[in-house]
């Protein structure tokens, strides 16, 4: 076992962190999601997530989201969404 080894419970916990991190991402509007610089097939994968009304459907896209952001550095998603909560916080 290497350094780089992650057991089953710790992928899982991490898949989990980037459902929730695309759940936050879909709860934004999307004049704000444009301007956060996000991959083009991330965007359109929220945007559809937007448009879906059954509760199933939603949680597969909110997961498919989260496969999707398994490929990019999560850290300046969360940056920017700090910055929007803090944004909101004082007005």
């Amino acid at each position: 076992m290497g350094a780089e080894y992650k057991s089953r419970t710790q992928k899982k916990n991490e898949d989990r962190a980037l459902q929730r991190l695309g759940e936050q991402l879909v709860a934004l509007p999307f004049g704000q999601l444009e301007t956060m610089e996000l991959p083009d097939e991330l965007l359109t994968a929220i945007e559809l997530a937007h448009k879906i009304k059954s509760r199933s459907a939603r949680r597969r896209q909110i997961q498919y989201i989260g496969a999707l952001m398994r490929h990019i550095d999560p850290q300046p998603i969360e940056a920017a969404l700090e910055r929007i909560r803090m944004g909101n916080i004082r007005k």
